[in-house]
Formats: C-alpha cells, structure tokens, sequence
C-alpha cells in the first residue's frame, strides 16, 4: 500500500438546504485500499461518495484524488477513470451485455478486437457465461445485472471504484454470492473500493477499513477486530451488537 493516499478528504463540508450534511470531515484512503462507509440514513455516506466522482462539490474543504484537486480537474475525464456502481445497477436497457460493458471503451474509440478481448476478460473476471454477451438487461437475473454492472465499472481498468449499496437490491444467497466474488477481484486486481452499505456484517465482511458515519462526522473506522473489541461511542456500540 502507498504512503500517499489515492483520495483525501480535508476539513470538507457539506449542506443540502442550509442542511449541514458533512462537517470538517477528514478521511485518508490509501490505493488498494478496500473502504466500507456504513452509517444511519441521511449520515452522509453517499454524500461522501458523490465528492469524489465530482456529482456534487464541497462547500468548503477539499477533495483530492490522485494528488489532484478535484475543483482543479477534468471532471469528464475523472469520471471515465473512476468505476461507479450503484443499487440499481444503471445498465442501458437497449444496449445487449457486450455493449454495456463496452461503453466507455467505445466511447474512446478503442480498437474493436481489443475491446472485444476486453469484454470476453471481464466476462471470465465476474464470472459470467460468454451466451449472455448478447442479451439485453431485462433477460437477466438480478444477480447477473449486478455482474454486469461491476464488468463495466472495470472496463476502463480504472485505480478506484465507487460502489454505493450495490448488492441492497439481490436476495441474500445471491447478496453473498456477490460480496465473495467482489472479494476475489480486489484480491486479484488491487483496486481501490470506496463501499456504501447499510449492513455492519457486510461491512465487516468486505472491508480492510471500515468508516463509521454519524451526523456527518467519522466516529470511528479501522478494522473489525478494532472496532468490535473497543467501541468509541453509544452509536458504534448499538451498531457492532449484532455481530458480537
């Protein structure tokens, strides 16, 4: 892991409607870093998610990613190197498999058997059967969706991937399914995962660093064992009882 981190938060804050949403908010990520974010709704977790991709800017404070300064940054070229997941998974309902996964790569204009190659990796990489290449979203389980949905976010081989409640949708089984296979792939290819959920054990499960929001503000991350055996407040308490 590099001394430097990948992304910085710095004194950030954040209000919707004169609604403080982050304050001086601070959070070092490091590359390859797997980072769960869990908190109660309306904490501030997506809100924290969205600033690095630059959906939304900071009031005050700043956002860095790959040293930059993300006010300093082509916003277009951040977002095509940054991978995005979401719950409901986004895919293109006219666009087969193949294309979606594609999307960005074609975008670029990339070569079209390089891209192709691309697609069969990815394809192999999620764990998905070369005969679903040419089917549409709506012929697809949702656990195969979400496959797809992490195929594209790899596609243009980018540093960091964004995942905001991915799996929330799935039934468990395949939920768990996912969170495995998800595993496998950061072990594989050392991406730096920024991961949204409502759910301590999933959180536990997946993250090398688990962040604790509260009102906008961290308090406490670090490892499960960390945080199971030395709780810092009431709310983290509460929040750890139903893994221990």
């Amino acid at each position: 892991m590099s001394k430097k981190p990948i992304i910085t938060f710095k004194n950030v804050f954040k209000s919707y409607d004169e609604k403080e949403i982050l304050s001086d908010f601070n959070l070092d990520i490091h590359k390859g870093e797997f980072v769960t974010v869990i908190g109660s709704s309306g904490s501030g977790k997506t809100t924290t998610l969205k600033l690095i991709n630059g959906l939304i800017k900071a009031d005050k404070g700043e956002v860095i990613v790959k040293g930059e300064n993300i006010n300093n940054t082509d916003i277009i070229k951040l977002r095509r190197n940054i991978g995005y997941v979401i719950q409901d998974i986004g895919l293109f309902p006219h666009m087969t498999v193949e294309k979606n996964i594609s999307y960005v790569l074609d975008l670029e204009k990339n070569d079209k058997n390089k891209v192709s190659n691309k697609v069969n990796e990815l394809m192999d990489i999620v764990e998905l059967d070369k005969d679903l290449l040419y089917r549409y979203p709506s012929e697809l389980s949702g656990g195969q969706r979400q496959r797809v949905g992490i195929a594209r976010a790899l596609a243009s081989d980018p540093e960091i991937i964004l995942m905001d409640e991915p799996f929330g949708a799935v039934d468990e089984i395949t939920r768990k399914s996912l969170q495995d296979e998800l595993l496998k792939i950061q072990k594989k290819l050392n991406k730096t995962i920024f991961f949204i959920t409502h759910d301590i054990k999933e959180a536990f499960k997946l993250g090398s660093k688990v962040v604790i929001i509260d009102k906008g503000k961290i308090v406490q991350h670090g490892n499960e064992e960390d945080i199971i055996k030395s709780p810092n407040n009431d709310f983290v308490k509460n929040l750890v009882s139903s893994v221990v």
